[in-house]
């Protein structure tokens, strides 16, 4: 029916990493790997972890509502988490410490939510370990070289966690669009327009 598939874009839950899905980082420095989580509806005990290469659990949290910060279930230690959720943003980002190259490959962020009927939804992000930072992106190589430097990446880092804060806002604004259309359509179908459709199609062919 058109009313259930409006429903499901309005109650969708969706996991994001940003613009790009392609980490590079140099080996021996810290990297953040970033994702965020949106839902129209809220969350309630929702769940979340991260996955090195589809299978090893590296990172697993769970958060009881919007009021509170994510509690730790379980996690490598290496790996530490960097986001909030009772901000504005669902930012469930971790960074993950001292780098090698056997660390290569891909991270997958994973949501589950209640709320939503145990709605599930993941992103994935794949990191690349080198020797040293090639000249192809600026951006990238200060905050990859400066990560490495201390103190100084670590005022990077918060600089690159900000900007991540600052796509995860914008998009999650514009979900919030896509929310309060879709649920204005599923009122229309409540309102009877799509039942009025399906009235005249009712009668059987004799």
């Amino acid at each position: 029916l058109p009313g259930l598939h409006v429903l499901a874009i309005a109650f969708a839950l969706e996991v994001s990493v940003g613009k790009t899905n392609t980490v590079m980082a140099l080996n021996d420095s810290n990297v953040l790997l970033p994702c965020v989580f949106t839902t129209c509806i809220g969350f309630q005990d929702l769940v979340f972890t991260w996955y090195f290469n589809s299978t090893e659990l590296i990172y697993h949290g769970k958060i009881k509502n919007k009021a509170t910060e994510p509690t730790l279930v379980s996690r490598n230690p290496r790996v530490e988490f960097v986001g909030s959720t009772t901000k504005k943003d669902n930012n469930i980002s971790i960074v993950l410490n001292n780098v090698e190259f056997s660390d290569a490959g891909k991270y997958t962020c994973h949501v589950k939510n209640p709320k939503e009927k145990n709605a599930q939804h993941n992103a994935t992000i794949f990191l690349t370990v080198v020797h040293k930072m090639v000249e192809t992106d600026n951006t990238v190589t200060l905050i990859i070289v400066g990560v490495v430097g201390g103190l100084i990446g670590l005022l990077i880092l918060f600089m690159l966690i900000k900007r991540v804060v600052l796509f995860i806002i914008k998009k999650t604004q514009d979900g919030k669009k896509e929310c309060l259309v879709s649920s204005s359509g599923n009122d229309n179908t409540e309102n009877g327009l799509a039942g009025s459709k399906a009235e005249q199609k009712a009668p059987p062919k004799a």
